[in-house]
């Protein structure tokens, strides 16, 4: 399994992973015990980081270990940190990038799966809090219809709205 061929089989496959391991981080860490740090996502703020960025660094330093393990002599540990590196690539990309365009990426899809992806992350982001959430992927999406389903089902969103009109208040752009 360290042939070229398996170390990128592995990293292609650890990439496909991560996709679940940062879906379960999302909804039972960063929704759960978490909240302190990704709340700053969920709020309007000034500058270029927030303190949810940290979740990036941590991930960043795990995969710098493997790393180093993979050059010490464990080259399935470099494949893992590979693949690994490679998802944070494109949770960059797609997620800071186009979806919350945190940096000069200014296309808005208008169609297909990339349209389907923003949609499905816009509407995680339509509840305040961190409860009742829909979608916590970050380059799968379910179908929207289901996802608006799931949020009408819970009346988190339409509970929050009255809130606020009874409160006098606006909901702020995150």
């Amino acid at each position: 399994m360290t042939s070229w061929t398996g170390l990128v089989v592995i990293a292609l496959l650890v990439f496909a992973t991560m996709e679940l391991v940062a879906w379960a981080a999302h909804k039972y860490i960063m929704h759960g015990f978490g909240w302190g740090w990704h709340k700053s996502h969920h709020e309007p703020h000034e500058g270029l980081f927030e303190k949810n960025d940290l979740y990036a660094v941590v991930f960043s330093i795990l995969a710098i270990g493997l790393f180093i393990l993979g050059n010490a002599g464990y080259p399935i540990a470099g494949a893992v940190a590979a693949g690994m590196t490679l998802y944070g690539f494109f949770y960059f990309v797609v997620h800071d990038g186009l979806v919350h365009q945190r940096w000069p990426f200014r296309h808005i899809p208008h169609k297909g799966y990339v349209k389907r992806l923003v949609q499905a992350h816009r509407m995680h982001h339509a509840v305040e809090g961190r409860e009742g959430c829909v979608s916590f992927g970050f380059l799968y999406a379910p179908p929207v219809d289901k996802l608006s389903e799931e949020l009408r089902a819970a009346g988190t969103v339409k509970a929050e709205q009255a809130a606020r009109r009874a409160a006098g208040g606006a909901r702020p752009r995150s």
